[in-house]
């Protein structure tokens, strides 16, 4: 997992400044929204320390891969099923207040967590709870986060901000699993909290001290404009009329039913071939790839046929899935991981220049919210079936004496990793399958040259 004047300037100046300031230096809105993203990237090095320990706490205290997916369902859920509502008051509100509730919101539960540690008292159902509590703030943060790019950032420079966004994911799981180790070793989960509990701090504050400007106003903004209820429906209307952009979503939405599974099978397949320092390690080093992929994508010249680099980049990452699954060799899983991360930010960036430039601001906080809806839908089922199925399925077929198992035990050899490694296998396959429809769907394949940008005609839902 962010107004005042300039109503009236056109999109693509990022507050309200010709496109020659950007040539000669920074905006005033790049200013800000580099104050925003350093705020940003600081609270999401504090979440990310948090996740990172819970999930080695509730997988070591339960052995159980279905426990950690229910708690990672309850951050997910309530997020997606709200983000209609969120995106349209979004739309309504100051997109900076909407940023700083969500930040207060996702505080206070984290709070909550520290207060179950102090008092011993912690339980996975609680966790889920507050993990659901925290979820619902968490709706308004991405679409208000996304939608601030087009007011703050040139058009032109539409890729390279959304490269930086990627690249503050990758700086907090770098940072994430070095900083747990040295705190748990001295302490426990509850100094990750705490330490969170201070970043959290840190955004609030560089959102209070900035501004956003009013987005400015489109024949489709004045259309959209009703009842809470008809501007919530508002951005699955404008997605529907738009085949190119719900083929977008379509394809997020087949990589996101693989890549929800990933996050709970990671860290229990990790497990299983080496210790906690083990997974520390090779996820710090996996995740440098995530800064290095984020630093091309914010430097690299805006790609022509950014479609094509999005889909590469999804192939990538499904053919590393599977070289991850196939060998237990630390250095070429690390090397796996790391390739994968470092595609993931390229395709990210690529895939968010094309919504910006689609979508007029007025109304990007309401598609966004549908958008998200829509592409992230597939990931509470992922963390429902993933549990069942790396318990259930794949663990029992590659320590048992099915026929089946015992064929495939014969490949990549037998036991509890090799298990999760069958399942890695399943996933990357269902990757590079969408990857090969996508490219094959021609309103998907040719969106930008089919639907032009909001600033060369008005489009109307």
């Amino acid at each position: 997992m962010d107004t005042e004047a300039l109503t009236n300037m056109p999109p693509e100046t990022g507050g309200g400044q010709p496109d020659q300031t950007a040539a000669e230096g920074r905006t005033p809105g790049e200013r800000t929204f580099l104050i925003v993203w350093g705020g940003q990237v600081v609270s999401l090095i504090g979440s990310s320390l948090t996740w990172f320990g819970l999930s080695i706490w509730i997988f070591l205290e339960t052995g159980s891969v279905t426990a950690l997916s229910m708690v990672l369902l309850g951050s997910q859920l309530p997020r997606i099923v709200l983000s209609p509502v969120a995106g349209a008051l979004v739309d309504r509100w100051d997109r900076r207040w909407a940023m700083i509730l969500s930040d207060l919101g996702s505080g206070l539960g984290t709070v909550l967590i520290a207060a179950l540690f102090v008092l011993d008292a912690v339980t996975i159902p609680w966790l889920v709870a507050i993990a659901a509590f925290s979820s619902v703030f968490q709706a308004f943060q991405w679409p208000a986060y996304q939608a601030a790019i087009s007011l703050l950032v040139p058009k032109a420079k539409y890729q390279r901000a959304s490269g930086m966004v990627q690249m503050a994911e990758g700086i907090s799981q770098v940072a994430a699993p070095f900083i747990a180790a040295a705190v748990i070793a001295f302490w426990d989960v509850l100094g990750l909290i705490l330490i969170d509990i201070a970043t959290f701090t840190v955004a609030v504050l560089t959102l209070l001290v900035v501004r956003f400007p009013r987005p400015p106003k489109s024949a489709v903004g004045e259309s959209a404009k009703g009842s809470l209820w008809s501007e919530s429906l508002f951005g699955f209307k404008y997605l529907l009329q738009r085949h190119g952009l719900m083929a977008l979503l379509a394809f997020f939405a087949a990589l996101n039913l693989a890549f929800g599974a990933i996050g709970p099978l990671i860290i229990a397949y990790m497990l299983s071939i080496g210790s906690e320092l083990t997974l520390g390690t090779t996820m710090t080093i996996g995740s440098t790839g995530m800064i290095v992929g984020s630093i091309i994508a914010s430097v690299m010249k805006p790609a022509r046929r950014k479609v094509r680099g999005l889909i590469l980049s999804s192939v990538v990452l499904g053919v590393t899935l599977g070289t991850v699954a196939v060998t237990s060799n630390l250095v070429v899983i690390t090397g796996s991981i790391w390739i994968a991360m470092c595609s993931l930010p390229i395709g990210m960036a690529m895939s968010q220049a094309i919504w910006l430039a689609k979508v007029e601001p007025d109304v990007q906080g309401r598609v966004f919210a549908a958008r998200g809806m829509i592409a992230q839908a597939t990931i509470p089922i992922a963390y429902l079936l993933a549990g069942p199925l790396a318990d259930n399925v794949f663990v029992p077929l590659m320590t048992g004496d099915s026929a089946l198992g015992e064929f495939l035990q014969g490949i990549i050899g037998a036991g509890e990793a090799q298990g999760y490694a069958m399942f890695f296998l399943s996933l990357g396959a269902i990757v590079l399958i969408a990857c090969a429809a996508g490219y094959a769907y021609g309103p998907l394949r040719n969106v930008e040259t089919d639907l032009p940008d909001h600033d060369a005609r008005p489009l109307s839902v």
